[in-house]
């Protein structure tokens, strides 16, 4: 067997030998560019203090990865199906590689932000390029467990990004979190030229720009709009950003329903499987990504936990993913996709929900639970809305098939984000100036409300001033650490009746199985006859 995969996947006449350990590769690029966000949420306290960042430049460090990521992915993804979907990878895992040693070199918040969106452009490419492949290259049979292992490795991700941040951070710099990368992508290079195959689609025409840049600027202002709004109000900026995002989408949608070639054909919105599977990964990611991210807080500010034990209680959320991922691959073809996917919504929308519960005297153990609910959630109903999406996409579509995949999912986790997260800052802000706001000067106060770890700080500062003694420091922190909680409560309702009622949307949008076996009857009786192209 030669030591570079050559052979195009369309010229084998027997599914790929080396498949499965292709698939080891491709799950190994996607884990690198979610870690890339996850490990920030420990490294984020380091920094902080190292480079004084505010909350908007706190925002935009960890955003900066967001609005290319999010925005670019379908264009990228047409790109890579027209050229070469390894050489895709290839490029972004380049790119992503360099964005990765720029920020464990500079020591500006400019510098780290321009470094964040380097690593976002680079995973545009591998996103969608690490879908398409793996679709490509396994036989129709075996794509549901391969997707099912793709699905597993971004829930490990949450979990395994801040174990190694942490373990890092116990004796090294925030810089380590980014250099991390580095050999993961030389490892992935070489993996990826030595495993996986060359594929790219056959009889594509030329690329439907125009489209592409719609999309491009329209997802971009969408993104901006979504995490500049919620957190620093609706001036100008993302007003504006909102008009200009809701006018790209319908300039986009009119455009691909006139252009004979579209980037993406809007029409498969028309069908409900299709449709019904966007608004699952956008609601799911909506309500995990969102709660993750405030729960891991609690844990650090809250509870007292550094960076590495962080790590260590998230894992219970990694093992849940792989219970989840077991469960939808005996489950779904024996129930059906639609029941599978609603399922692992309802656990995800308790998950959610039972985080209402957080108050003051709640332990680590009181995440256990919803951890391990959301682990479930994403291993049982990620899978077979992914799987259903891609099966959308003819074999020369399936990078812009990934690329709507990823942007929904992208999309869903930065709304979890901004919008769960505006909430929780919000209701903080006013539940510690109900309880100490006239107790602490004006300007202890904006730094005490702005974060709970402002809060924080002040408390520390309260408690080394000889005019003001322990005492009162030790009565902030008690309210710092009561508005949080009430915060985290409060946030989790919202969360939880969002997700339910995307839920009960999704419930009512995706098809049944015999409804779905009808549709696919009459697609394949009113389709013209072809030449099977085989794709795996």
């Amino acid at each position: 067997m030669p030591l570079l995969a050559k052979t195009p996947v369309d010229r084998m006449d027997t599914p790929y030998a080396r498949r499965w350990w292709a698939l080891l590769v491709l799950c190994l690029s996607l884990l690198i560019i979610v870690m890339a966000n996850t490990s920030l949420i420990v490294a984020a306290p380091d920094m902080t203090r190292d480079l004084g960042l505010s909350s908007s430049d706190l925002q935009w460090v960890i955003d900066g990865y967001t609005v290319p990521y999010a925005a670019l992915m379908l264009v990228l993804g047409a790109i890579g199906d027209k050229y070469s979907r390894r050489g895709a990878l290839v490029v972004g895992l380049l790119i992503f590689g360099a964005g990765s040693v720029m920020g464990s070199l500079v020591d500006e918040t400019g510098l780290v932000i321009a470094a964040r969106a380097i690593m976002g452009v680079g995973a545009a490419v591998i996103m969608p390029a690490t879908l398409s492949l793996l679709v490509a290259t396994f036989p129709r049979k075996e794509r549901g467990r391969a997707i099912t292992a793709w699905t597993a490795t971004s829930g490990l991700a949450i979990a395994v990004g801040p174990l190694v941040a942490g373990w890092l951070l116990e004796n090294h710099a925030w810089g380590s979190t980014f250099l991390i990368n580095v050999p993961i992508v030389i490892l992935t290079l070489i993996g990826t030229l030595t495993l996986i195959p060359p594929s790219k689609a056959e009889g594509m025409g030329r690329l439907d720009f125009g489209g592409g840049l719609l999309s491009i600027v329209s997802i971009a202002a969408l993104v901006y709009a979504i995490i500049e709004g919620p957190h620093f109000g609706w001036g100008t900026g993302p007003v504006a950003a909102a008009v200009v995002a809701a006018v790209g989408l319908l300039l986009f949608v009119l455009w691909e329903l006139r252009h004979p070639q579209p980037m993406l054909d809007v029409r498969k919105f028309r069908i409900r499987s299709f449709s019904g599977s966007m608004l699952a990964v956008l609601f799911f990611f909506f309500g995990t990504f969102g709660s993750i991210f405030y729960a891991t807080q609690h844990l650090q500010f809250v509870l007292g936990y550094g960076a590495l034990d962080t790590g260590v209680r998230l894992l219970p959320l990694a093992g849940a993913v792989f219970v989840g991922a077991a469960l939808t691959g005996r489950l779904t073809p024996k129930l059906g996709m639609k029941t599978t996917v609603v399922a692992g919504m309802v656990i995800g929308t308790v998950g959610v929900l039972l985080l209402t519960l957080i108050d003051t005297d709640s332990t680590y153990t009181d995440f256990v639970g919803p951890l391990v609910l959301l682990g479930v959630a994403i291993g049982l109903s990620v899978s077979p809305a992914t799987d259903t999406i891609m099966s959308t996409f003819p074999e020369n579509e399936l990078g812009v098939g990934g690329g709507a995949n990823d942007t929904a999912l992208e999309l869903g986790g930065s709304l979890g984000i901004a919008v769960l997260g505006s909430l929780l800052g919000t209701t903080y802000r006013n539940e510690l100036t109900d309880l100490v706001g006239s107790r602490l000067p004006a300007a202890a106060l904006d730094t005490a409300t702005d974060s709970v770890g402002g809060g924080l700080a002040v408390a520390e500062r309260l408690a080394q001033d000889p005019a003001v003694g322990p005492q009162q420091a030790q009565a902030l922190l008690g309210a710092v650490h009561q508005a949080f909680a009430q915060a985290v409560s409060s946030t989790s309702l919202i969360g939880g009746i969002t997700m339910g009622a995307g839920t009960l949307l999704v419930l009512f949008v995706l098809p049944g199985r015999r409804r779905r076996k009808a549709a696919a009857e009459e697609a394949a009786a009113t389709a013209p006859e072809q030449e099977p192209t085989r794709v795996g």
